[in-house]
Parts: C-alpha cells; structure tokens; sequence
C-alpha cells in the first residue's frame, strides 16, 4: 500500500509530487482580492475571460484615466514553472501595481490552468485565448470598459517572468507566423525566462545529475514532449524564431539565476536569425530567480521596474 506522506518527484521550493498521486504546491497559494491600491492609486478588477475552462484574468488601470488619451496594453504571464503561482497571489498582485502605476499602462493579468492537472500546452492556449479575448476590445464594443475605453491596441506588449516568459516568447512567435487582426505588437519582456536545452549554453553545469531537475520538471508539466530539445521550451530547436511578430524584446537576467544563460543565449539566438527587431539585455547583479518578486521593495526590485515601464514607454 502505498504511503500518502510518500514523495515521488520532489520539486522543492515549488511543489512536490505524492507516491499517491497528491501534489502539494509550495508557493503561491494565497488568493489576494482585487482592489484599489493605497499606495499607487492603481485599481483592479478580476474577469472570466472562458468560464468552462476556468480562464480569467485580473485588469489594472492607473489611478488617472482619459478616454481621449489611450493608454499601452500590456498582457503579463505570471510564472511559476507552470504549475505553481496565479494572477491572484500576492507577489504578482504587487509587482502589477507597481508596473501599471510606474509605466500608465492598462494590463491584463492571466490566469491560465496549470500543470499536471492541464498539461502543457493547455497553459499556452489558454493564454492565446486570453490574447484574443482582450483584442476582441479592439473595435471598442468588447464586454469590459476598461479595455474598450483605455487600451491602445496599436501598442500591446506581452510580458512575463520564468515560466510567463517562456509563455511570451512563444505566443510572440505565434503573433508573427499567424499575424491575427485587432492588435500591434510592440514588443515583449521576458524576465528571468525558463528556456532549457539538452546540451549546456554559456555557464551551465553539463553534469546529467545536474540538469536533471529541469529535465525532469519539463517533462512532468509537458508529458507529450519530446524532451528538453522541444521548440515551447528550447528556441534554438525552433527554425522559425526569427518570425517574432513584435519590434523590439527587452530581456532581463539575473546574476546568479541558473538560467541567466539561457536568457543571454536567446539574445544570441534572435541576432543570428535574422530577427530584425531590436533587442536589449540587462543584467542584475548579486540577485537571483525573480528576487523582484520575493522583495518588491529593494532598489534592485526598483530599477528592473523602472527599466520594464521605460521599454514600454520609449518612442511614445
């Protein structure tokens, strides 16, 4: 008889997998309520975006808004390896006031299901889903007002951290080779993003026993793989890359993150393409894995703000 305390697949800090088939998520459980936010005067509200699939999203609008003036969408992807995490949690309700009220952008936040319950792709379709719905405002006559009357929808960005960053990349790249009516995509900010490969980039350990949390992981969220070389999660197995459907990508790293590499090879990977957009990195040092999430309130956690709104912001 197998033991329910039994664990199979320990993913700590994030989750971990039961002998017994229970999973226990470690991180982002918490479920903060939308609101008004004291500090930046930013307001929120959640929407049901497809009711029998469990789709939703949280909108932001800054404290001061005209009609007359539209403002950029900006559509983010939390992380979270696709499992843990949502639009809800406090982290991702925090750094979203802050973003909106530092860049006077609208976003919208997605919640997408998650793994192992919705394997991958499902994570990946129901954020195109979420793409689609919020550019379905585009003609002004949407069900949300605040998309209909804010939002530019000649200036949408996608953005996301980790695993929300792999999200954007891809449906950026589903943008360029499917070029869908009622939205311009700017461009796109990947922070921190969960890329992986079956051979080692840059700086990374080439040990099996050393990948093999990543390979394991990927693997377990995207049962229909093929493996660490699959196109969601490694874009140097994409022949396609170089039709990114935004101008410009903006990628933060950060320096003792284990997939810092990765993001400084998808930067290599676009220039080598033939991508003809233009691309930044910046770098952070002394942090780790989305330090901007676990405290908020640092200079360093300060400035990749600064810089995220600026990206949005240039040429306007």
């Amino acid at each position: 008889m197998v033991s329910a305390n039994e664990i199979l697949l320990d993913f700590c800090p994030m989750f971990r997998v039961f002998k017994c088939g229970r999973i226990e998520r470690l991180l982002g459980k918490d479920f903060v309520p939308a609101s008004v936010d004291l500090a930046t005067g930013v307001r929120s509200k959640d929407v049901t975006i497809n009711a029998r699939h469990g789709v939703s999203a949280r909108l932001y609008v800054p404290k001061s808004v005209d009609p007359d003036h539209k403002l950029p969408l900006l559509i983010y992807f939390h992380g979270g390896g696709f499992v843990v995490e949502s639009a809800f949690s406090l982290a991702y309700h925090t750094h979203l006031n802050k973003l909106v009220a530092e860049a006077n952008v609208i976003a919208v936040s997605v919640d997408y299901r998650r793994a192992p319950e919705h394997p991958l792709p499902i994570a990946y379709e129901d954020s195109w889903e979420a793409v689609k719905w919020a550019a379905s405002h585009s003609s002004k006559n949407g069900q949300e007002p605040w998309l209909n009357d804010y939002a530019d929808f000649q200036s949408v960005f996608f953005a996301g951290d980790s695993a929300g960053a792999n999200i954007s990349h891809n449906l950026a790249l589903r943008v360029g080779l499917e070029n869908p009516d009622g939205f311009n995509l700017d461009g796109i900010v990947l922070v921190h993003p969960y890329f992986w490969g079956k051979e080692a980039v840059g700086g990374e350990p080439v040990e099996p026993e050393s990948r093999a949390f990543a390979d394991t992981m990927w693997l377990y969220t995207c049962p229909g793989s093929n493996g660490p070389d699959d196109p969601l999660i490694n874009p140097g197995s994409d022949p396609r890359i170089s039709s990114l459907g935004c101008k410009k990508v903006l990628i933060f790293v950060a320096e003792q993150d284990f997939l810092k590499h990765r993001g400084v090879y998808y930067k290599e990977l676009l220039e080598k393409s033939g991508y003809g957009g233009k691309i930044e990195i910046v770098e952070t040092k002394n942090e780790n894995h989305i330090f901007h999430l676990f405290n908020p309130t640092t200079d360093n956690a300060a400035s990749l703000v600064k810089s995220f709104a600026s990206f949005m912001n240039r040429g306007k």
